[in-house]
């Protein structure tokens, strides 16, 4: 596992509202991990190394707490809706060689035939794979895909090991034409011509 993700956590005895506003002034951040029938442990973690390792999803950490080593995968977060702050974050429990399941971005490269656009229906897919090896996005291309393609969640390539979650069928890009943009001046003028005649009807 990547040096970046030995994560020093320091068991915390003091909870609330209050004692988790300490913690974040201390630049450190409030977390809970639990799973596996274990008891939770309610810990504090370095605020700056989380904020860079929270910037991939599905983070699996190498926790040292008090000397003693655990893998947990970062579950939650819990973030202030204004200033944007992590709050809390809740871990999971895991262990090497189990499988969990997890939401994974899915990405798409290449472009689709001239005059078609495409429209990204589902941007994740839910997969079960190994906890120790989960895989940052799902890559799919639509190189040179014509109007009317779609690309389906069971059509995916998955990584080695994973199994889809999300059902077969669900949507995740299809190929279209855009419609053609409305000339607002004819429409008016048409709108015009149409009342135009029906009140020459009424006339007669």
């Amino acid at each position: 596992m990547s040096d970046d993700l030995k994560v020093t956590a320091e068991l915390r005895e003091s909870f609330g509202k209050g004692a988790a506003r300490k913690l974040r002034a201390l630049g450190k951040i409030p977390a809970v991990l639990y799973g596996h029938g274990t008891e939770p442990v309610h810990v504090s973690l370095p605020g700056h190394q989380m904020l860079l390792i929270l910037r991939k999803s599905n983070a699996v950490l190498e926790l040292d707490i008090a000397g003693k080593g655990q893998l947990a995968l970062v579950k939650d977060v819990q973030k202030d809706p204004v200033r944007q702050i992590i709050e809390h974050l809740d871990l999971i429990v895991v262990k090497k060689g189990e499988k969990v399941q997890v939401d994974i971005p899915v990405t798409i490269e290449g472009e689709s035939a001239a005059g078609t656009i495409l429209n990204q229906d589902a941007t994740t897919v839910s997969l079960e794979v190994e906890a120790t090896h989960i895989p940052e996005r799902v890559t799919v291309s639509v190189e040179g895909l014509e109007e009317g393609a779609q690309i389906l969640a069971g059509d995916l390539e998955l990584p080695k090991g994973a199994s889809l979650i999300t059902e077969a069928d669900v949507l995740i890009v299809a190929i279209a034409v855009p419609a053609a943009p409305v000339d607002e001046e004819t429409e008016a003028a048409e709108a015009a011509a149409e009342e135009t005649a029906a009140e020459a009807e009424a006339a007669e």
